[in-house]
């Protein structure tokens, strides 16, 4: 059985609209992977567990880095709850905010 995908309210817009089309399409290779898959056999360096129960999918185009987190939901779903082009080397604290938070909420009604 595969995995579902889903996403927070205007995150697929935000990757679908804001991200180069090389970081894009590495972002959905990455994703269908973890739909076939599942996020334990998907590893480095395309995901890499967070802490606080948050993973991060790592997509690198030659335009440069896209990051997205996402949780794990009961019956097989992942919910990306964030993304974001990288700009510097350390990930802000503001979009682990963000993230953590909306965790939280979709947590919340499971």
């Amino acid at each position: 059985m595969n995995w579902k995908v889903e996403f927070y309210r205007g995150v697929d817009d935000s990757i679908l609209y804001d991200w180069p089309v090389g970081m894009r399409a590495k972002f959905f290779w990455i994703v269908e992977k973890l739909r076939q898959h599942g996020p334990e056999n998907v590893g480095m360096p395309h995901v890499e567990a967070f802490g606080q129960g948050l993973f991060e999918i790592r997509a690198k185009g030659k335009e440069g880095i896209g990051r997205a987190f996402f949780c794990i939901l009961q019956e097989k779903r992942l919910f990306v709850v964030s993304a974001f082009i990288k700009k510097t080397q350390k990930t802000p604290k503001n979009e682990i905010d963000v993230a953590i938070k909306r965790m939280k909420v979709i947590k919340s009604y499971e």
